[in-house]
């Protein structure tokens, strides 16, 4: 009777310990979406960027992926953001997609402009960068490594 009581008791502080370090995890690692006020953005190519997925300034989570869609007349990708509300993007913002690392996650990175003219909440960023994948970086040095010209002549 007194093991299975020890027993008990020791796997009550296990999972105590697990919840700890599960809150700890939670609230340590900015993965609550950010709610403030909305911008749009169009890119050509996403890469895989989903809903969730964060938007950084300098490497600082700054706001949310709210929704990916496609625009029925450009065929763009329009990605909606939404930025903490004491951020304030000048319109001349830049932005574009970034990765974690070869098998990380998709986030927007927004590089500020100088402008002191603000977005508004419903506003769009006008300049953007495309996602530029592994493959095509690797094609863009291989092409350049073999002294290929754009009509495909050597």
């Amino acid at each position: 009777m007194g093991r299975n009581a020890v027993e008990t008791v020791l796997g009550a502080v296990v999972l105590g310990v697990a919840g700890m370090f599960l809150f700890f995890a939670y609230s340590t690692a900015q993965v609550k979406g950010v709610t403030g006020y909305e911008v749009r953005a169009s890119f050509f190519k996403i890469g895989g960027l989903t809903a969730g997925s964060d938007v950084r300034i300098n490497g600082i989570k700054v706001g949310t992926i709210k929704s990916t869609a496609l625009d029925p007349d450009t065929f763009d990708a329009v990605v909606t953001m939404s930025i903490r509300p004491d951020v304030k993007l000048p319109v001349d913002t830049a932005a574009s997609i970034g990765s974690e690392g070869i098998v990380g996650g998709k986030y927007v990175r927004i590089e500020p402009g100088n402008i002191k003219k603000f977005i508004a909440d419903g506003g769009a960023i006008t300049e953007t960068r495309d996602f530029r994948s592994l493959e095509d970086q690797v094609g863009e040095i291989i092409f350049l490594a073999t002294g290929g010209d754009k009509k495909g002549n050597n």
